[in-house]
């Protein structure tokens, strides 16, 4: 009923930028919170940054002053901006979203596929 749709991901050189988009589609009464997390291989996965639907914004320690979250509620997408990217933002992204369906009063967390990013030279 619902898809989270993420692009953007790929392969930068250190010092690089990256903007990831993750549009959501469905059967979408409202969009609440909308969060970025990511992991790498054999770690658990966290959280990035957040913004909920009056766009208050929350981020990680580690992105602080480096990611920039934002969402454009007319279509339902919430952005990732990755600047003075390092070899340790390396891992596969996941956007997701805390969403309510027509007819029903319940929010559920949807998931996007994960997108990778690496940083190498």
């Amino acid at each position: 009923q619902v898809q989270l749709v993420e692009s953007g991901g790929g392969l930068v050189q250190p010092g690089g930028s990256l903007r990831l988009s993750c549009a959501a589609s469905g059967s979408i009464s409202s969009i609440n919170a909308m969060a970025w997390y990511r992991q790498v291989l054999g770690n658990q996965r966290e959280l990035v940054a957040l913004i909920t639907s009056g766009g208050s914004t929350n981020y990680a320690d580690s992105v602080k002053g480096q990611f920039t979250i934002s969402r454009d509620n007319a279509k339902n997408t919430v952005y990732l901006q990755m600047n003075s990217l390092k070899p340790e933002d390396t891992a596969v992204y996941y956007c997701s979203a805390d969403i309510k369906l027509y007819g029903s009063s319940l929010l559920y967390r949807y998931w996007g596929q994960g997108t990778q990013v690496t940083i190498s030279s």
